[in-house]
């Protein structure tokens, strides 16, 4: 702290004494998770998914009613996959790291770990079974490790602090996020078991409604002093942060935000930021979004592939009304593709025609209209006109949509006047170079056209500078699987934040990882196994335009709470009507 500024330590009666208390519990707590052997720790999560599972209709309901979706609406598929779904997950994939972990063996011990690029090593984290295979099938994901770490030492080092359950780390104070509801779960779970530190979750003021369904799912951490959950605007989270009790900060929001706790506000903020003398004292770890590309190289596309392809990128952007940090905000094309006229028509409609919702976060209104004011040009779209679309840009127009989050449905298309390989070259250095944010990167490419760029293809792997690559797929499946990691590329710094520092999720415990590649179908089932692609994954759930994303969605929670081969049916029969 700097001089004269007021800490929780300095000031008298606590203007936030449950803050206090909390900290107070989570000292004596410490202690407790410092004795709970592995095993303990692994049947706590246990019990949490079982609790996830047995809340996950209010849990959705809640989140339906703070989000304005109606009841039967087929958006509410969104809430189940990225709500309880995603915490039964995570705690299914971090109990069986514990309980390798205790009976001294790896978390990768049973990982197929392979090579990539550069001579990294990699793990498979999608399929890790065979019902993944079955229920994705086509879809796969992969860590990549640091170059230099090779499977012996990813083998050893797997486990990060629970290889030393006794040395806990202190207090870390979790800031939630404010869109998606398995966000702060999610955090609080990876706070506590990679980094072994007790955890006060201070909720975003906006998931609220979600405070009984959470104190109830984390009622056995709660109960052992592992786990405090804390509400209250912004003066809550500043005095939670900046408490002497907190070893650890770690944050999901915006790079202002982030900019705020870290450097303060104001002119002195922006000194502070610009001299990089952090007003917080304690490390922290972020992840703050950014503006995703979706690179879409051309090739010979079929009508359908058209179709379904556009579909794919407007559920990319539309996903949760818009409002992800991983969102989808620019197109990248080649002006050049003979079929450049047919896809932007097909992206248009199917901007145009999906489901309607109404804006929920706070201040849609206000970043749609500072789009719509840098690109008066753009075109209106939706049911109710709230979609932007802009295109037909000058490049010396691009500036502000490739550097302006607009968290918003808020879609851009730029054009590269290039084809093949050079295209591939400049779409990649554009994304590098001149995009904010390095959390998520989508590459849209036809089998033959991957095909006919051979090695290139892994050379576009290594060279995209992202936390998560998906291609043909939309990197939210990386935010889904539990064993993925989910985090900005490595290397930004407290005062060039990007999209963060530091990767959450990755129940594997895998040591000094790099990024995620998602990999997916290009064409959905049937049109895939005519066309010979050769995979089983109809319409994906997490589409917008998918009719009976919530009955499939639902089905699926309730399989990865209780796996059985009689429940597949009946989820098939729902994914093929989607």
């Amino acid at each position: 702290m700097t001089t004269g500024e007021l800490t929780p330590s300095t000031t008298g009666a606590s203007a936030f004494p449950e803050v206090d208390a909390a900290l107070r519990d989570l000292a004596q707590g410490e202690a407790a998770w410092a004795r709970a052997s592995l095993g303990d720790r692994a049947d706590l999560l246990d019990r949490v998914a079982a609790l996830t599972a047995s809340k996950a209709q209010e849990w959705v309901d809640a989140a339906a009613r703070f989000k304005k979706l109606p009841a039967a609406s087929a958006l509410l598929g969104e809430e189940w996959l990225s709500g309880p779904y995603s915490v039964v997950t995570a705690c299914h994939v971090l109990a069986q790291s514990l309980r390798q972990l205790a009976v001294g063996k790896s978390p990768l011990a049973d990982a197929r770990i392979g090579s990539g690029p550069g001579g990294r090593t990699t793990v498979q984290v999608l399929p890790s079974n065979i019902f993944d295979t079955l229920l994705l099938n086509g879809f796969s994901a992969e860590v990549w490790l640091e170059p230099g770490v090779d499977a012996d030492t990813a083998r050893r080092d797997a486990g990060l602090a629970q290889r030393n359950p006794t040395e806990t780390g202190g207090i870390g104070a979790v800031l939630g996020a404010g869109n998606i509801t398995s966000i702060a779960p999610l955090d609080t779970l990876y706070e506590l078991v990679a980094h072994n530190r007790v955890v006060a979750l201070k909720l975003n003021p906006v998931t609220d409604p979600m405070e009984p369904v959470l104190r109830a799912v984390f009622a056995p951490l709660v109960e052992l002093g592992a786990v405090r959950i804390l509400t209250g605007g912004p003066d809550v989270g500043s005095y939670l942060v900046h408490h002497d009790a907190v070893a650890h900060v770690h944050m999901t929001g915006s790079s202002i935000t982030h900019d705020a706790i870290v450097f303060g506000t104001g002119e002195e903020g922006a000194e502070r930021r610009k001299a990089n003398t952090p007003l917080l004292d304690v490390p922290i770890s972020s992840e703050l979004g950014g503006v995703s590309p979706v690179i879409v190289i051309p090739g010979e596309w079929s009508d359908a592939d058209i179709r379904f392809q556009a579909e794919h990128v407007v559920t990319q952007r539309l996903h949760n009304g818009g409002y992800n940090c991983v969102a989808a905000q620019v197109v990248v094309i080649s002006s050049e593709w003979p079929q450049r006229d047919a896809f932007l028509a097909a992206l248009r409609t199917a901007l145009h025609e999906a489901p309607d919702r109404e804006p929920y976060y706070p201040g849609s209104a206000t970043r749609v209209a500072g789009a719509r004011a840098d690109y008066p040009g753009a075109e209106s779209l939706g049911p109710s006109g709230g979609r932007t679309l802009v295109s037909d840009l000058d490049p010396d127009s691009y500036r502000a949509l490739l550097t302006t989050e607009y968290f918003a449905p808020v879609l851009g298309v730029i054009e590269i006047p290039y084809t093949g390989q050079r295209f591939v070259d400049e779409a990649v250095r554009m994304s590098n170079e001149e995009f904010v944010g390095t959390l998520g990167v989508n590459v849209i490419a036809h089998p033959d056209t991957l095909s006919s760029l051979g090695t290139a293809v892994d050379e576009m792997l290594e060279d995209l500078r992202y936390g998560t690559i998906a291609l043909n797929a939309w990197t939210g499946v990386g935010f889904l699987t539990a064993a993925a990691t989910w985090g900005a590329f490595p290397g930004h710094t407290l005062d060039d934040v990007q999209s963060g520092i530091g990767v959450v999720h990755n129940a594997l415990l895998i040591d000094r990882t790099e990024r995620t590649i998602v990999r997916g179908p290009f064409r959905p089932a049937p049109r895939s196994i005519l066309k010979g692609e050769f995979t089983l994954s109809p319409k994906p759930p997490w589409f917008v335009t998918n009719r009976t994303a919530a009955t499939t969605a639902k089905r699926f929670t309730a399989f990865a709470a209780a796996p059985s081969w009689k429940a597949l049916p009946a989820i098939f029969a729902s994914a093929l009507r989607g």
